[in-house]
């Protein structure tokens, strides 16, 4: 892969597991990704053989069948992978922030029931925050949880689900009515198990997939809930949890920025080096594109552009395995690694020329992928909310 994104400062147990991931990748993602993204076809057996190396369980801890690996590993793994194909790091993505979201905030009898079915990869996560009407705005959701007895009963429509029908458990965010005065207070994070699959379980309906730009494979659904009838113990970390579903969801979101952000470098260093690769092979007037300084500027800026990206995905990924807050860190990262995700894909679309446009080469894949980048775990203008809010606190005037 040369020496582009290469991290330093890695256990002889995480280089082993890259090493097994790249190969992995090498082998067996990369020669299939193109025709079963054509096909938008679910890729079952590379799911299948990342359920046998573990993949799924990760950053479960070894008391519940996982590897016991940091966000650190993680997000190198993803970067691995998206480098192969973004969509497959999708299925992992959102089952790895339901188990992390289990493992801190759920009870010990959620984490006990839950997490070893998910460190097998046999029971799936879905995340489920964003609704027809609002996606940025968390406040506006209208799914309600209404209250009855020892139950709760769920009316809504939520959108953008990643696994949704694959999913055995999705962490959902509802409205329910705790008497607070603020809307986030308000807000409450239920388990909500199914049968994987489509069609309707219970109150639970997955209707199908939803067609999309890029980002084939995997099934992005809907979901809808008609009165879906749940204990209160499916409340995530319990009845007494009621409320403070806003906090733990957004922490949720903080560990899948870092996960963008490798996703998106992942993108991005599989489209540099088809660039530079094109450019030592196409020749025009007498010389390969590479000896054109126009061209050579553009790989020397992409080149670039990748380290940084992946540098400060590192950084923030560090920074809460070393249990600090990195809210603004993974804001930077995913920011920074999804903006520069989308240039360095364009210009090796560019220094493809015609051949770039073509279903054929595998850059136009990669220039349909890179786009969701700037949208997932919350735009670039969200990130610079959150950045600007807590410099703006920290440089404060008295």
């Amino acid at each position: 892969m040369g020496r582009i994104a290469q991290t330093d400062g890695l256990t002889d147990v995480q280089a082993d597991i890259l090493a097994a991931v790249r190969t992995f990748v090498d082998k067996e993602i990369l020669p299939n990704a193109g025709d079963l993204e054509k096909k938008d076809e679910y890729p079952e057996e590379i799911i299948n053989a990342m359920k046998e190396m573990g993949l799924f369980g990760i950053t479960i801890p070894e008391q519940y069948g996982g590897l016991g690996e940091s966000l650190l590993t993680y997000a190198l793994v993803v970067e691995e992978i998206a480098r192969g194909w973004m969509s497959v790091s999708g299925v992992i993505n959102t089952h790895f922030i339901v188990a992390y979201l289990v493992l801190q905030h759920g009870s010990e009898e959620q984490r006990a029931r839950l997490l070893p079915k998910m460190a097998t990869g046999d029971c799936r996560g879905a995340f489920s925050l964003s609704e027809p009407g609002c996606g940025s705005d968390v406040s506006a959701i209208t799914t309600r949880a209404e209250r009855d007895g020892d139950d709760y009963v769920i009316t809504g429509q939520k959108m953008w689900l990643t696994n949704g029908a694959r999913s055995g458990v999705v962490a959902t965010l509802v409205k329910t009515d705790e008497g607070a005065d603020s809307v986030y207070k308000n807000m409450t994070t239920f388990l909500l198990e199914k049968e994987p699959g489509f069609g309707t379980h219970g109150g639970i309906t997955i209707p199908g997939k939803l067609d999309k730009l890029g980002y084939k494979g995997v099934e992005t659904t809907e979901m809808i809930l008609d009165g879906h009838r749940v204990p209160a113990s499916a409340i995530l970390g319990g009845e007494d949890k009621a409320g403070r579903g806003f906090y733990q969801m957004m922490d949720g979101v903080e560990v899948g920025r870092v996960n963008v952000a490798a996703r998106a470098c992942g993108i991005m260093i599989r489209a540099f080096e088809l660039g530079i690769a094109y450019a030592q092979q196409r020749r025009t007037f007498g010389h390969q594109i590479a000896d054109h300084q126009a061209i050579a500027f553009k790989l020397a800026e992409m080149a670039t552009k990748v380290e940084a990206g992946h540098l400060m995905m590192v950084n923030a990924a560090r920074k809460k395995d070393n249990g600090e807050r990195n809210d603004v860190e993974a804001g930077m990262a995913k920011y920074l690694a999804s903006e520069y995700c989308h240039e360095v894909t364009t210009e090796s679309f560019r220094i493809h020329g015609g051949y770039g446009y073509s279903k054929e080469y595998e850059i136009e894949r990669l220039y349909r992928e890179a786009p969701f980048m700037l949208i997932g775990e919350g735009t670039s203008e969200v990130q610079k909310r959150i950045i600007s809010r807590a410099l703006l606190k920290e440089y404060k005037l008295h």
